[in-house]
């Protein structure tokens, strides 16, 4: 029997040089085949939106419904940790708003702690989001709710201006008491940077090897995405053209009366 992962896990193994896998899950079934193969954390990403709703970015998805989905991660009672993903406009208006939003994750999504976009413009609100016990992991770099104002999913930090901006995000998000924090298309040599110069875990996506570790969209690890894929994504298997056939047998084998069999039949 394996032993539950906390915050405190992710923070040791990155002292001692072991990697952490994090994987997107967004149902009970994924979410206790990802615990059982070993995964550290699991996140009930707002990719749900692309990805499970086929929304064109993560900005419509809402508060209700990733509560919806991490209910059903946290259902298949996973060893590895919860992270909930706050949606586009949870917590960008006031901090009281950021707090309750990031608690209905853990009293209603039974999620175990949350993720939030942005460095130092979102200080305030993960110190306020920590002073009521509620574990935060930041998100730097290329941030996907803010697709608008950087002009497209763009790699970050490619100029000393906005590098500099990236390293004091960094510093910004472990300053305000953020257990880790998730590096998303970073020149790896910045992600290099970044990950000696603070003492929380990053967790790196089009960031190079050196962070602490890395995280995938299911879907995309999968083989289960369509249309263009991004450079960092490594497609292990490809379940979609798997699923496909299967679901070709099962037409064929109805049509040509070659199922159910005997066996499949009540007397």
């Amino acid at each position: 029997m394996t032993r539950k992962i906390t915050i405190l896990d992710l923070k040791k193994m990155k002292d001692e040089g072991e990697k952490i896998t994090m994987i997107t899950a967004y149902d009970f079934c994924f979410a206790k085949i990802f615990s059982d193969a070993g995964i550290d954390i699991i996140l009930v990403g707002d990719s749900a939106a692309n990805v499970v709703c086929g929304m064109d970015s993560t900005l419509p998805i809402t508060m209700d419904e990733m509560i919806f989905l991490s209910r059903a991660v946290a259902r298949a009672k996973p060893d590895a940790l919860i992270v909930g993903d706050m949606p586009f406009m949870s917590y960008h208006t006031s901090v009281d708003e950021a707090v309750a939003n990031a608690g209905r994750f853990i009293k209603e999504g039974f999620a175990e702690t949350v993720k939030l976009e942005g460095g130092q413009n979102v200080k305030e609100k993960i110190m306020a989001m920590t002073d009521m016990d509620i574990p935060v992991m930041g998100h730097i770099g290329l941030t996907p709710q803010s697709v608008h104002k950087m002009g497209g999913y763009k790699v970050q930090g490619k100029d000393d201006v906005s590098r500099k901006k990236l390293l004091n995000d960094a510093k910004a998000v472990e300053e305000a008491g953020a257990f880790a924090v998730v590096l998303e298309a970073v020149p790896s040599d910045l992600a290099k940077e970044i990950t000696e110069s603070i003492d929380i875990p990053t967790i790196g996506i089009g960031a190079g090897i050196d962070c602490d570790g890395q995280v995938l969209v299911m879907h995309d690890i999968l083989g289960l995405t369509f249309g263009k894929r991004p450079k960092f994504v490594k497609e292990y298997v490809n379940l979609k053209e798997t699923i496909e056939n299967t679901v070709k047998e099962f037409i064929d084998e109805v049509h040509d009366e070659k199922f159910p069999t005997d066996k499949h039949i009540y007397s």
